[in-house]
């Protein structure tokens, strides 16, 4: 991805945070109903989502908040692990790497991140990751347009362990997306 790519990419993504004005039910700011706060180590909706045996997603800006332009979590990993490689027939996807190292392949380019680091991915490119290094990982994922990604994930996460390849793949189809791979091996 280009600079240019980036750029269009982030102010595309805070442009539809104004849209988002008004639409807000709870955890608002009363002076500004646009305005939405979420602590460090908190969910939008005070809900943390275990998902895949182990892993916590937590929702920092939700689809509700920007008119379903951006979704924003944040995603730790307690082992060493990721998802199935998958596209995104629908989203882009931005990775920022908060704490631990992770390996990731978009396309044919593998990246090895630290802290600090992130990657954007753009739809209908086939993307795995992995959280590779020694105790917790955390990232912040930006999905653009949120699609159905939010929905994704609540279901995802009434998934108790890890579910069968069928199921993911269902589910996974069910939410705009196509598993193409095995998750990246760890070790």
């Amino acid at each position: 991805m280009t600079p240019m790519q980036r750029r269009n990419f982030l102010l595309g993504s805070l442009g539809v945070l104004p849209a988002a004005k008004g639409l807000l039910r709870d955890n608002a700011n009363q002076d500004d109903p646009g305005v939405v706060y979420v602590a460090a180590g908190e969910d939008r909706f005070q809900t943390h989502r275990e998902v895949l045996g182990g892993l916590q997603i937590d929702f920092k800006v939700s689809t509700r908040d920007t008119n379903n332009g951006l979704f924003i979590i944040e995603h730790t990993d307690h082992a060493k692990s990721g998802p199935p490689k998958h596209i995104h027939h629908e989203q882009d996807e931005w990775f920022y790497v908060l704490q631990g190292d992770y390996h990731l392949e978009i396309g044919d380019k593998k990246y090895v991140l630290a802290p600090g680091d992130s990657v954007f991915a753009p739809r209908k490119v086939p993307h795995v990751w992995a959280h590779v290094g020694e105790g917790q990982g955390k990232l912040i994922i930006g999905f653009q347009p949120a699609g159905m990604m939010e929905s994704f994930l609540t279901e995802l996460a009434k998934l108790k362990g890890v579910p069968s390849t069928d199921s993911m793949r269902t589910l996974f189809a069910e939410h705009g997306m196509t598993i193409v791979g095995p998750p990246m091996k760890v070790g």
